[in-house]
């Protein structure tokens, strides 16, 4: 591996996963954070993947994986925000914290990791420099079970406006908002057709629709400030 590491939060699983074997396979140097060990990292780092531990959902441990990070590299092509959690809103005393700790792991780690880790990709050689934010396709229609959900995403979606129009021309910041990509174990086969019916395609294409999606703004030296809805054509149903 030679270059400057792309990192993706939230790599261990499902499209964050996906996209750090890819960019592996594509000889680019990874480095990936996760919440929890699960015995699927020991196959990233077998394949030479770095890999560190993050806890999002409080300030302290965004800042803790920041100064690790910065220990780890000290250079980065790309930064690609795709760390989350599909919790639903809860009733009661405990909604403010839920809502506050997805605002965290949505919104103020992508938010402190792009200021504070500016000069990793300012150090890169590479002419092209990227900050891709992972959000949602309920960004546009909001979400009856999942309202903090929906708005912290929200909010990572109008970062990327701020952040585009702050670090250009030098570095290039885009949005992917996928809707339904993959299945969760479990999901039968009413659910699946249930949720092909959701869009023009009607179809579950899988995580490589992301990953070229990815490629695309790695690869495209003139967009910036843009999202890029993965959905299958929702809007048209």
């Amino acid at each position: 591996m030679s270059g400057s590491p792309i990192l993706i939060t939230g790599g261990a699983q499902r499209l964050g996963r996906h996209c750090a074997e890819r960019l592996r396979d594509d000889d680019h140097p990874v480095i990936i954070s996760y919440r929890r060990e699960r015995p699927e990292l020991d196959a990233l780092r077998e394949r030479g993947i770095v890999t560190l531990p993050a806890d999002f959902s409080t300030e302290a441990g965004i800042l803790d994986f920041i100064a690790r990070l910065k220990a780890e590299t000290g250079s980065l092509r790309a930064i690609v925000h795709n760390a989350s959690d599909w919790a639903p809103d809860v009733t009661g005393p405990q909604a403010g914290s839920n809502f506050e700790r997805l605002f965290r792991i949505h919104m103020l780690a992508p938010y402190l990791i792009n200021l504070q880790c500016r000069e990793l990709l300012d150090a890169c050689g590479e002419p092209q420099r990227d900050i891709v934010h992972l959000t949602d396709y309920v960004v546009r229609k909001g979400s009856r079970k999942h309202a903090a959900y929906a708005a912290t995403k929200a909010g990572l979606d109008n970062l990327t406006l701020s952040f585009a129009a702050m670090y250009a021309p030098d570095i290039q910041v885009n949005a992917i908002a996928p809707a339904m990509i993959m299945l969760n174990e479990g999901d039968d086969e009413a659910y699946a057709e249930k949720a092909r019916a959701k869009s023009a395609m009607r179809m579950i294409p899988g995580p490589g629709v992301i990953y070229q999606s990815l490629r695309y703004l790695l690869d495209n030296r003139y967009v910036t400030g843009v999202t890029l809805p993965v959905d299958g054509g929702r809007h048209l149903v």
